[in-house]
């Protein structure tokens, strides 16, 4: 290793674990894209490579498990990896791999974007891969960001209708074992889209933004990064999500611009 390597490994890091997109538009593209924008580095497990336009999945290809887990290892063994990023998992096998990887690292901090279907409905995980992430993969993260579709697969509801059915949602995951679930609003109607954050013996704490009339794929995969990348860096989980919320709100607001001056 010389010198250029050395200090590279010594910078905080956060692992991204998650699938390939060949667009650039989601998936690990956003991610490590998002870290850099932090300040931080990222290293990598792949769990999948997916064929992907900006309109469709057209093919997905996953990762054996045990490369998985020999990818994370690798990369935890090689840096200074001061936060975990999940993203698309795509079978229970898998799960039970990272699983397996995060049991021997349980001071880590882990945020779990919980990828179970494309926006056009194709479903990225089964109701068997969905048993193991709340079984498994749940308790040993420090958070979950289900969007209001994921978070109705995620227990079996009909999707939140109001903040009420929200809260209470994901108060059922934290039953199951998540220490702290983000509800993402950007499904939700109106002016505003509120995320709202539930955490055990914690009163619940919502996050506004204004309801921004753009379409960008991967804003999922940027907020749990961004959230990750501000753990990596010492702040508190409220901290994370109001500056990362922040931070994809100025992407969003980026867009627009762009496109008006097109």
């Amino acid at each position: 290793m010389d010198r250029g390597d050395g200090a590279m490994a010594m910078t905080k890091h956060v692992l991204i674990v998650a699938g390939s997109d060949a667009s650039g538009g989601a998936g690990i593209a956003r991610d490590i894209e998002t870290v850099s924008a932090f300040g931080l580095r990222a290293c990598l497990a792949v769990t999948a490579i997916t064929v992907q336009t900006h309109r469709e999945v057209g093919a997905v290809e996953l990762v054996q498990p045990d490369l998985v887990a020999a990818q994370m290892r690798a990369a935890l063994e090689a840096n200074e990896v001061a936060a975990i990023k999940l993203g698309m998992l795509g079978t229970a096998a898998i799960i039970d791999a990272v699983t397996a990887v995060l049991d021997d690292h349980p001071t880590l901090a882990v945020v779990l974007d919980p990828v179970l279907a494309t926006t056009s409905g194709r479903l990225l995980l089964d109701a068997t891969g969905r048993t193991a992430l709340k079984g498994q993969l749940l308790p040993l993260c420090r958070l979950v960001t289900p969007n209001l579709p994921e978070l109705a697969l995620l227990t079996q509801s009909e999707p939140a209708r109001n903040e009420a059915e929200t809260i209470h949602q994901a108060g059922l995951l934290v039953d199951q074992g998540a220490r702290a679930v983000l509800v993402k609003g950007g499904h939700g109607t109106g002016d505003t889209s509120t995320d709202i954050l539930v955490e055990r013996g914690i009163s619940p704490v919502s996050f506004d933004a204004p309801r921004i009339d753009a379409e960008m794929r991967g804003t999922g995969c940027m907020l749990a990064s961004a959230i990750a990348a501000n753990i990596a860096l010492g702040r508190s989980l409220e901290e994370s999500v109001s500056r990362s919320k922040a931070y994809v709100l100025d992407r969003l607001t980026e867009q627009i611009s762009a496109r008006q001056t097109a």
